[in-house]
């Protein structure tokens, strides 16, 4: 499978679709997984850095595709962190854009980033796959979805110190064009913003998690705009920018508040009842030993965005809640898995 072919992987505009493992399509054994995340987000988190957190995390994204000249390839964005797939041939381009990421995260923002590359052949080779598809949010915004443990896998390994990219003074600064965080934190329509992770436990949970999932989106359903977090009408940016009413219609429907990476991340407006409901579920599905899950409310979401240049309609709009959001929602669901 090319880039081309990566790209042209089976492509869905039903969200429930992707929440099927029969909807994806195994990556190449020899194609890398790349995988990063800001070490000690939570302390970052308490300083008032998110947005940096969230800038940091999407800027992998961002300098790999100027560099590859293409944004094609595969990447999720997890708040404090990015996973993204290339073909073998794309090493050293990927290194290269790893390391000028860490050591931006460190002179810039005081983030120590980490960040490495795992061929798939030795996730397989450790009993997992990686599997991708695609959810097209929008007309002409498509983001990639990771299905069959490897990702997790991956990124575990990274932490533990394998496959770990080593960073060097001695680069130069990624190229961050298009990337921009201009937009002031979202309030809240509904009564909270909702951050809500869950995992299927081992295969047999990833082939029947779809239903739980549906259960718990349906929840959200009883909304018309099923818990996105951004309004119909621009919010307040930072520099007094403006854009008329269907420019932002475009923002809102190109933006990522659903995804799946081998964990399901929602950012929701719900109300607190909503919550409670959805949580709930989740709880007793935990206490059945399917899933694992954490969630975290907060008042405003928070919103990152990057235009590529090679498709000015393509702008894509990365979601997270604003008060530690996805992170924070991780520790509380690794706190409750420690409880059982």
């Amino acid at each position: 499978m090319t880039a081309t072919e990566a790209h042209l992987a089976r492509t869905y505009d039903d969200f429930d679709r992707i929440l099927d493992q029969a909807a994806y399509d195994p990556l190449p054994e020899d194609w890398l997984i790349g995988v990063t995340d800001v070490v000690n987000s939570t302390a970052a988190i308490r300083r008032g850095a998110y947005e940096d957190v969230n800038f940091v995390g999407v800027s992998v994204i961002a300098a790999l595709g100027a560099e590859l000249g293409d944004y094609s390839f595969p990447f999720a964005f997890a708040g404090d962190g990015t996973s993204f797939a290339v073909p073998q041939d794309r090493r050293a381009q990927a290194a290269s854009v790893l390391r000028q990421v860490i050591v931006l995260a460190r002179n810039d923002f005081d983030l120590e980033l980490r960040g490495g590359l795992v061929p798939v052949r030795d996730i397989r080779a450790n009993g997992h796959d990686v599997k991708i598809a695609r959810y097209a949010a929008s007309e002409h915004a498509v983001y990639a979805m990771f299905a069959g443990g490897g990702r997790k896998w991956a990124e575990a390994e990274v932490k533990r110190g394998r496959y770990a990219i080593t960073p060097d003074d001695d680069v130069s600064r990624p190229d961050l064009s298009g990337l921009s965080c201009e937009w002031r934190p979202i309030p809240n329509r509904h009564g909270l913003i909702l951050s809500l992770l869950a995992e299927p436990l081992e295969a047999k949970g990833r082939e029947t998690f779809g239903q739980l999932a549906r259960r718990v989106l349906e929840i959200f359903r009883e909304d018309q705009r099923q818990g996105h977090p951004l309004p119909l009408t621009m919010p307040t940016a930072k520099h007094d920018k403006q854009l008329d009413a269907d420019k932002w219609l475009e923002v809102a429907a190109n933006s990522d508040f659903r995804k799946y990476d081998d964990i399901l991340r929602l950012t929701l407006d719900c109300s607190a009842a909503q919550a409670d409901r959805a949580e709930e579920i989740l709880r007793d599905a935990s206490s059945q030993g399917q899933i694992r899950y954490g969630a975290h409310r907060q008042t405003h979401a928070l919103m990152t965005c990057f235009v590529p240049s090679s498709d000015l309609k393509g702008h894509l709009h990365f979601l997270d809640g604003a008060d530690g959001g996805y992170a924070t929602a991780a520790d509380n669901m690794s706190r409750i898995s420690l409880t059982k």
